[in-house]
């Protein structure tokens, strides 16, 4: 919720000076919304994420072997990532990223 109001904050300065007024704006500035959340979640250890859900109440037995790999604690700590190194769009649609020519 927090992270939310947050956003809140910063989405209506935006819309209100018209950067991000339309969809068409939003989308051309969706991949620079969407990097500062991901880097927020970085920093935070996807708090957001942990909010509702938790690794000691995951069953690795029921997941893949490969996400329960990844989802042990011996690989969290070794490795430093959080929710949001391998989860990015799953609670929004990913920005599309142009290639330069």
């Amino acid at each position: 919720m927090a992270r939310k109001i947050k956003a809140t904050f910063k989405e209506v300065p935006r819309k209100i000076t018209g950067k991000i007024n339309t969809k068409e704006k939003f989308e051309a500035h969706r991949l620079e919304l969407a990097e500062s959340v991901w880097s927020a979640m970085k920093a935070n250890d996807s708090q957001e994420c942990h909010n509702c859900h938790a690794f000691e109440t995951m069953d690795l037995d029921s997941q893949s072997k490969s996400a329960a790999k990844r989802h042990s604690a011996e690989r969290r700590l070794q490795k430093g990532e959080t929710c949001i190194d391998c989860h990015k769009g799953i609670a929004h649609t990913l920005p599309s990223v142009q290639s330069d020519p």
